[in-house]
């Protein structure tokens, strides 16, 4: 009992060994390394960093010639930092389990890799260290990593009047003439938001005041559906349906996020706009901020034709 008890709590790369069922696999590793991130799904580890530790350790399948010490024959340990590094950048995560699999399947990727044992550590939330420990291994008939499909939505942000107005249907028709997937954005109801005094709290409440208004969009007209995470923007433009952004999930989860306060909410669909690398933002109905993230075309209320 003794020795699996210290075999739970001993380093990747021990158990690793205690598990290689006679494989003549060989290891590389990278112990305690250490970034500053901000991870969690309580409210008090947001708008902050903490300190996650990583112990990785990855089996590859041996080489079959000598090394002849040429570093493009083996599996570097830039590898394994770089895909630490890629997850951490994508998105902001709430739990370390997500992390764990999205680093393990990241590392998988490369042709060598075996199995990937990852465990991470959050090193600040107690006295000790809290982390999980996951072990992956590539399925043997695992295809080819192949190359996503770039997406080019077009993005068009509604003001009020827009919404509102009896040209909306004949905007949404030729804009789905043009056969490109669509994503609709909008900004708060005329209806002032509570206010609290709380710059954060405030933010939470701009936010959601938009997405109310999301839903009174999505209201009147069918096509357009409210969706809130990147998954369900991306299967919703591969399968040509229309999307009306709600933010709170993507603007709180950004890495980098934007600047700009949700109470200035042409710009903030702008900068939504930008991390699609779309060439503009087609607004109707509302005033253009004095500085955007990418090109605006505005189109005033009256025009039936965009």
């Amino acid at each position: 009992m003794a020795s699996e008890i210290h075999l739970a709590f001993a380093h990747p790369s021990e158990r690793s060994a205690a598990t290689d069922e006679g494989m003549p696999l060989d290891r590389i590793s990278v112990r305690d390394y250490a970034v500053d991130v901000e991870i969690g799904a309580f409210q008090a580890e947001r708008g902050k960093t903490q300190r996650i530790k990583f112990n990785i350790v990855v089996e590859v399948q041996p080489l079959t010639g000598p090394v002849d010490d040429d570093v493009d024959r083996i599996l570097s340990y830039d590898k394994v930092t770089e895909a630490i590094a890629h997850e951490l950048a994508d998105e902001r995560l709430n739990l370390l389990e997500t992390l764990a699999e999205r680093v393990a399947d990241r590392i998988l990727i490369e042709p060598q890799a075996v199995r990937a044992f990852v465990r991470i550590e959050k090193l600040d939330r107690g006295p000790g260290a809290l982390g999980v420990e996951i072990v992956r291994a590539r399925a043997e008939d695992a295809a080819p990593v192949e190359e996503e499909e770039v997406l080019h939505p077009e993005l068009v942000f509604f003001g009020n009047a827009a919404i509102s107005s009896p040209h909306l249907t004949g905007w949404i028709d030729q804009l789905h003439a043009a056969g490109r997937p669509l994503i609709f954005c909008v900004g708060p109801s005329d209806v002032p938001a509570p206010q609290s005094g709380h710059r954060w709290t405030q933010r939470r409440i701009d936010l959601l005041a938009i997405e109310q208004n999301a839903w009174v969009l999505a209201a009147r007209d069918a096509r357009c559906v409210v969706v809130e995470t990147h998954t369900e923007l991306e299967w919703a433009m591969k399968n040509g349906q229309s999307c009306v952004w709600a933010p709170s999930k993507i603007v709180l989860d950004a890495v980098a996020g934007p600047s700009v306060q949700p109470s200035d909410a042409v710009a903030l669909a702008a900068w939504f706009a930008s991390t699609y690398h779309a060439s503009e933002l087609l607004v109707i109905g509302a005033d253009l901020p004095a500085d955007a993230s990418v090109p605006l075309r505005a189109v005033p209320v009256t025009e039936a034709v965009l």
